[in-house]
């Protein structure tokens, strides 16, 4: 294997790793497995609930704890990638992942299930910057880059719906300790795997001091802004606690800045950030987020509470939006990428599920699956797949190998934080508008069983009125992906450079020592 080890012009450029494309199926089976997390708890969480005599108002803790250790140390698992190395770092997720999952299934009380729960979040936080930076920086080629960020791609767009198909089998036929257990396989697969295969490429490692205070304002900043928008879900937008949160997370993400902007060696650099491309894809990507994971929970509630579909039922309906995930990143993304500009996808990808969210709007009690959902769920996924593709690609292309851990990480930060939003906003925006309708139609029904359609009927109104504002938000994520990002297509092939600053012209990393 030939690398970059000098500036002079003419030096020849790292030679692909031989292993890359069995690498990729170990990272996209760690990736498929954190995602798959997301989701697949969810459905098991009422059967936990009641074997470990979990309160109602302490449940949102199983769902809780993860989210707040996973999104607020992202950006710190990010840089430990980047210094340590990024297949130390993702083998050491993965088995600290399986740990915390076998915690997890083997809880005996609702403290042992919390602190499983932080746990896998710590080590999630660890494993996903270090599978993407992998990924970064062992596909340089724009083709064989199309092919791989569109596999994973379509496994982090769909892999959450698999989880509910996963977990409503193992609930139902098993028991919901095996949603925690069924990840042990998984990482060991994978870990095996990733200590065979990988070959993460030399002198890519980012051996700056850890930057301590932008560690500490970071975390404690992103934690006090995923923790907000939970609380407003549970105790309401004006709630002090909540307020409290938002304020103290605009003081230290805003110090956290400032912090960043002096330090020698910053935990995130700005210029990964203030970059225009990947600041526009950070941002669409996030909003867009917010407009699917608020979906899936009323696409959930509606099958099964509303339609009467179990939890087997549920997972497979959603199969057509897996499907047109998977098609719009491996199919059209893949084979456009190289040929059009980012934008050209992402945008118009953004739409055609906006499209699909506009159809879901006249959702009823009595919709049919095959004429209103089978169509809506298609187009949401291919919209989808065809934008997340050249997203994720595009985030990690052009950057600085040691910056390639902590842009990976701003890409999760971003669906982390927006998977937040999305839950805790829309969720509000469907209740306020469900008990608007019940007060307003409940007092002319007489009889139970006109109350309890005016009920289905106030809840279906709920989830129209929050699909609303996600078409309105995923519209949004289209503009600021039309305007702000506006990176020509990548080249057919790896550019050979004289050094550093001759491949961030070109976009494509080079390995230096």
């Amino acid at each position: 294997m030939s690398e970059t080890t000098s500036k002079t012009p003419g030096a020849p450029v790292r030679e692909p790793d031989a292993f890359r494309w069995k690498a990729l199926v170990f990272i996209a089976l760690a990736q498929l497995m954190v995602v798959l997390d997301a989701t697949i708890v969810n459905i098991a969480l009422p059967s936990a609930q009641q074997d470990l005599g979990i309160s109602d108002g302490n449940r949102q803790w199983v769902v809780t704890a993860y989210a707040l250790a996973f999104g607020g140390l992202l950006l710190f698992g990010g840089r430990i990638a980047d210094l340590w190395g990024r297949k130390r770092a993702f083998v050491l997720g993965l088995g600290g992942f399986a740990a915390a999952s076998a915690l997890g299934g083997a809880a005996t009380n609702e403290a042992m299930m919390f602190g499983a729960r932080a746990l896998q979040g710590v080590f999630g936080a660890l494993l996903a910057p270090a599978a993407l930076s992998l990924l970064a920086v062992m596909f340089t080629d724009a083709k064989e880059r199309a092919k791989a960020f569109g596999i994973y791609g379509a496994i982090a767009g769909g892999g959450g719906a698999v989880g509910l198909i996963l977990g409503g089998f193992l609930t139902e036929y098993l028991d919901w300790r095996w949603t925690f257990f069924v990840n042990i396989p998984f990482a060991i697969v994978a870990a095996a795997g990733a200590y065979f295969v990988i070959r993460e490429p030399e002198g890519g490692r980012n051996r700056s001091p850890l930057d301590i205070p932008g560690v500490i304002l970071s975390t404690l900043g992103l934690v006090a802004l995923v923790y907000g928008f939970t609380r407003a879900e549970s105790d309401g937008w004006s709630d002090s606690v909540t307020v409290g949160m938002f304020v103290a997370s605009a003081v230290l993400l805003a110090s956290f800045v400032l912090v960043e902007a002096k330090v020698k060696a910053p935990l995130l650099p700005l210029r990964v950030i203030t970059e225009r491309n990947r600041g526009g894809i950070y941002l669409s990507l996030g909003l867009a987020i917010i407009a699917m994971f608020g979906l899936f929970l009323f696409l959930t509630y509606y099958l099964q509470i509303v339609k009467g579909y179990s939890p087997v039922k549920t997972g497979f309906a959603f199969l057509p939006m897996i499907a047109g995930m998977i098609t719009g990143s491996t199919q059209i993304g893949t084979r456009l990428m190289t040929r059009v500009a980012p934008r050209l996808l992402m945008g118009p990808g953004f739409l055609v599920a906006a499209l699909g969210m506009l159809l879901l709007t006249q959702l009823e009690i009595g919709s049919s699956y095959a004429a209103l959902l089978l169509p809506a769920m298609l187009l949401l996924g291919l919209g989808m797949g065809t934008a997340f593709m050249p997203a994720m690609s595009l985030a990690t292309q052009g950057v600085e190998p040691r910056d390639a851990g902590v842009a990976s990480a701003m890409v999760n930060t971003s669906q982390q934080v927006g998977g937040a939003i999305g839950t805790a906003l829309l969720n509000t925006i469907a209740a306020s508008a469900t008990t608007a309708y019940v007060a307003d139609h409940i007092a002319g029904a007489t009889s139970r069983s006109q109350q309890q359609l005016v009920q289905l009927e106030g809840m279906v109104q709920g989830y129209t009125s929050a699909i609303w504002f996600a078409v309105g938000i995923l519209v949004v994520a289209a503009a600021i992906a039309l305007t702000f990002v506006n990176a020509g297509r990548p080249g057919g092939t790896t550019v050979a450079s004289s050094g550093e600053e001759a491949a961030e012209e070109v976009q494509i990393p080079v390995v230096a020592h």
